[in-house]
């Protein structure tokens, strides 16, 4: 079992392949974590089969309210036709929590093309929505599941974390390095329309170089930041 946790954290969303590597990264951290999924039925059944690669019972299966429920830190990896009603459904549970949203509003039609949802970026209707009782953080939106499967790989990429409140960021930052990566502080939550509109750029260049996982990196930085 993992060691003494500090905090625990509900991955909604956590049954699909982003989600669900990204907890177990942090599970092995130390971290409680809860896998949520609309369906507790099918939240037991991915848990079962992530434990089992895992070697132990690191993961807890709940379904999205419970999960939010029990949870320090809320993170919503969902496609972007979920992302609405899933919060809708745990808005009550996310109350004085932190939020860090996943989400990319790719548009299923065209996902190498930018897609700019109504309110700007998911992350930003997600705060509207959820009021100032609620603090948002944009990341992980441009690492790939395809760099994140190899639980005991090298992550060559940054992620970029962009909030208002200064130590929701602190914590996201936390659990970028918890997940074997580099989190850079990119700013305000209004930079997220930049940050999740990378996703789909990324997605052109897998397909223009006949790649996987393009991912991007921070120049300049002094070594260790």
């Amino acid at each position: 079992m993992p060691k003494d946790t500090i905090l625990s954290i509900a991955v909604l969303g956590g049954t699909g392949k982003e989600g669900s590597t990204l907890a177990m990264r942090w599970a092995r951290s130390g971290y409680r974590v809860i896998i949520g999924s609309r369906s507790l039925e099918k939240a037991q059944q991915k848990v079962e089969a992530f434990n089992a690669q895992l070697g132990d019972d690191y993961l807890l299966p709940a379904d999205n309210a419970a999960a939010a429920a029990q949870a320090d830190i809320v993170v919503l990896s969902v496609p972007y036709s979920a992302h609405k009603a899933t919060l809708e459904a745990v808005q009550a549970q996310l109350d004085g929590k932190i939020l860090i949203d996943v989400t990319v509003p790719l548009d299923p039609n065209d996902v190498f093309t930018v897609h700019l949802p109504p309110g700007g970026a998911a992350s930003l209707e997600a705060q509207t929505m959820l009021g100032d009782r609620v603090r948002v953080v944009a990341a992980f939106q441009n690492v790939s599941f395809v760099k994140l499967k190899d639980l005991d790989g090298d992550v060559d990429c940054d992620v970029l974390v962009c909030g208002d409140d200064p130590d929701a960021k602190v914590e996201a930052l936390q659990l970028v390095e918890a997940a074997g990566m580099r989190g850079i502080d990119a700013g305000p939550l209004a930079n997220a329309v930049a940050v999740e509109s990378l996703t789909p750029v990324l997605l052109s260049i897998n397909r223009r170089y006949k790649i996987k996982g393009a991912g991007i990196r921070i120049t300049g930085l002094p070594t260790g930041q």
